[in-house]
C-alpha cells in the first residue's frame, strides 16, 4: 500500500506550504483584528477575499473534488495530504482554497446528485466561491446521531414541498453569503426506516426561514456561525428535491465519507502545529534553572505527541486509500475509526501543548485554546465517538463470525 502523494499532489503540497508561510500565517492576526474592528462577528474579514484571490491565482482552488468536471481531479489520498496542511490554520486556510466545510460536502452532493438546473443555480457559484451554503440536519428535539430520528417535516403539496422544522448547530448559516440550505427531513413517516427522508434545497431568503440565534462553541463565536434555524411553512418548488424522494439518508451518508477524511486530516494539521509551538516553547522557556526541553516530563509530552500524530496520520491515509480503491461503503468501519482516532489525538496533543505554555496556552495569545475547542467539538460533529465505536465493533464482530 503506497500512501505517498502523487507527483502532482506533492507539487501542490509544496505550493500550499509556501502559500501558508507567505500569506496565511501572516493573515491570522489581521483576520482577528478585522473581526473585532468590524463589530459584526459574522461579517467576513476582507483579508479572506484577498487570500482567496491569491490562492486561485496559484492554482490552489477546489482541490477537494475528485470529479474533474468540477474540481482538481485528485484522489482522496492525494487531497488528504493537502487537507492536513490547511488544518494548521483551520479558520482561514480551508476557505482560502474554497475547500471549507460544509460547502465541500454540499458541492459533492450537488455534483453527484444534483440536476443540471440545480448545478447551474447553486453548484457553479459555490465552486466560484461567490456564495456559501449549509447542511441542515441536526435537530434539538431528537438524538440526531441516529439520522433516522430526524423528524422535521418535508411534505409534498402539488408542485411544491412544504418544510416545517427546527434545526440547530447548522454551520455556516450565520454568514450573509450563505444563500442555500440542503435540508434533510422526513418526507414519508410511514415508509421503511432508511427511506423516510429526503433532501431539498431551500434558499435562505425563502419566506418562513428564520435564523433564531447563533450557538457558541466553548464560548467562541465562529465567523460563519453555528445557528439554530427555524423553518415554518417554507415552500419550495418540487424541482428543489435532491436526488430521489426517500433518498435523503443515503445521500447524507454518501456525503460524510470523504468529508471525514478532510476533517481528520485537518485535525492532524492542528496537532502538528500545536506540536511545533510546544517544541519552540520548550526550547525557549526556562523553569527551575534550565529550559523546559530539559525536563523529562516535557520531553515525554513531546514524544507522546509525535507518536500519536504519526499513528493517526497513517490510519487516515490508509482509509483515504481504501475509499479510493474499494469505495466509502466498503471502508465504512475504517472511516468510523479515523473519526475517533484523529479527534482524540488532536485533543491530546493540543492539551499537552497548552500545559507546556501554561496560562498563555488558554489565552488569545496563541491559537491553542481555539484549536482545542475545534478538536473537542470534532468528537461530536458528524456523529459522536460512541456511534463510530458502535460501527467499528459491529464490523469486528461480523468479521469474527465469518
Amino acid at each position: 500500500m503506497d500512501l505517498a502523494p502523487s507527483e502532482r499532489a506533492a507539487a501542490l503540497r509544496d505550493d500550499l506550504l509556501a502559500f501558508m508561510d507567505s500569506h496565511v500565517y501572516p493573515a491570522e492576526p489581521l483576520y482577528e483584528r478585522q473581526i473585532e474592528e468590524g463589530g459584526d462577528p459574522h461579517a467576513l474579514p476582507p483579508v479572506v477575499e484577498e487570500l482567496k484571490a491569491e490562492a486561485r491565482k496559484r492554482g490552489l482552488w477546489n482541490l477537494f473534488l475528485p470529479d474533474e468536471r468540477w474540481g482538481a481531479g485528485l484522489s482522496n489520498l492525494d487531497y488528504a495530504h493537502l487537507a492536513e496542511v490547511t488544518g494548521r490554520s483551520p479558520h482561514i486556510a480551508p476557505e482560502s482554497l474554497n475547500c471549507g466545510a460544509p460547502d465541500t460536502g454540499n458541492m459533492e452532493v450537488l455534483a453527484m446528485f444534483g440536476t443540471p438546473e440545480q448545478q447551474e443555480q447553486w453548484l457553479v457559484p459555490l465552486l466560484e466561491g461567490e456564495i456559501r451554503s449549509c447542511f441542515a440536519m441536526t435537530e434539538p428535539e431528537v438524538a440526531s446521531s441516529d439520522a433516522t430520528n430526524i423528524s422535521g417535516s418535508i411534505r409534498r403539496e402539488g408542485d411544491e414541498y412544504v418544510i416545517d422544522t427546527r434545526k440547530w448547530f447548522i454551520t455556516g448559516a450565520a454568514d450573509e453569503r450563505c444563500k442555500v440550505a440542503l435540508v434533510l427531513g422526513r418526507s414519508d413517516p410511514d415508509g421503511p426506516r432508511h427511506v423516510q427522508h429526503s433532501i431539498v434545497l431551500v434558499p435562505m431568503d425563502a419566506p418562513g426561514v428564520t435564523v433564531v440565534r447563533n450557538m457558541t462553541v466553548f464560548g467562541y463565536t465562529d465567523q460563519h456561525g453555528h445557528v439554530e434555524l427555524l423553518m415554518e411553512g417554507v415552500r419550495v418548488p418540487a424541482s428543489n428535491l435532491v436526488g430521489e424522494e426517500g433518498g435523503g439518508f443515503a445521500i447524507a451518508q454518501a456525503r460524510l465519507g470523504p468529508g471525514r477524511i478532510h476533517h481528520c486530516m485537518r485535525a492532524i494539521g492542528m496537532a502538528e502545529r500545536a506540536t511545533d509551538l510546544m517544541v519552540d516553547r520548550a526550547r525557549t522557556r526556562e523553569a527551575f534553572g534550565r529550559p523546559l526541553a530539559d525536563q523529562g516530563l516535557v520531553r515525554a509530552a513531546i514524544a507522546e505527541s509525535r507518536m500519536q500524530i504519526d499513528q493517526a496520520r497513517l490510519l487516515v491515509l490508509a482509509t483515504a486509500h481504501a475509499i479510493d480503491t474499494v469505495g466509502a461503503r466498503a471502508a465504512r468501519a475504517q472511516v468510523a475509526a479515523i473519526k475517533i482516532v484523529a479527534a482524540r489525538a488532536a485533543c491530546d496533543v493540543i492539551d499537552r501543548a497548552i500545559q507546556v505554555f501554561g496560562g498563555a496556552g488558554v489565552s488569545q495569545d496563541t491559537p491553542l485554546a481555539r484549536f482545542y475547542a475545534s478538536a473537542r467539538t470534532l468528537r461530536l460533529v458528524d456523529g459522536p465517538d460512541e456511534v463510530h465505536l458502535r460501527t467499528v465493533a459491529k464490523q469486528e464482530l461480523a468479521r469474527r463470525d465469518r
